[in-house]
């Protein structure tokens, strides 16, 4: 089906999205880190089709990680899933190369699952 990488330093939400992603997608692979190096790291052995992404990591802006990982890796598609619903989050999500942006708050599991569909199949 796909690969997935979760980029979430908050464990209890990185296996609830797991969980939620496994639920919809049982055949797809997923990795997961905590922070941006150890993100980078697995991205590099990993090659993902796609990534959640957190804003707030430790010692890494999840908007700059994504610049970075887009620059060496076009094709994948990241999806910014953070707890600020600000309009300059969302255009600054869009403006380091995210495919789409949600909220942690405002965000139903459909609505994640949507997402995650769309960034698959397109």
């Amino acid at each position: 089906m796909g690969k997935i990488m979760l980029v979430e330093d908050d464990d209890h939400f990185r296996l609830m999205m797991k969980k939620l992603i496994r639920g919809r997608f049982p055949l797809t692979s997923i990795e997961e880190a905590r922070e941006g190096n150890e993100a980078m790291q697995k991205i590099e052995a990993f090659h993902p089709d796609l990534i959640l992404m957190d804003v707030r990591l430790p010692k890494e802006n999840g908007l700059v990680l994504t610049k970075r990982i887009k620059a060496l890796h076009p094709r994948a598609k990241v999806i910014i899933l953070t707890g600020f619903d600000l309009p300059e989050y969302r255009e600054a999500a869009l403006e380091s190369g995210a495919s789409f942006f949600a909220s942690k708050q405002n965000s139903s599991a459909k609505d994640i699952l949507d997402f995650v569909t769309m960034a698959l199949s397109g």
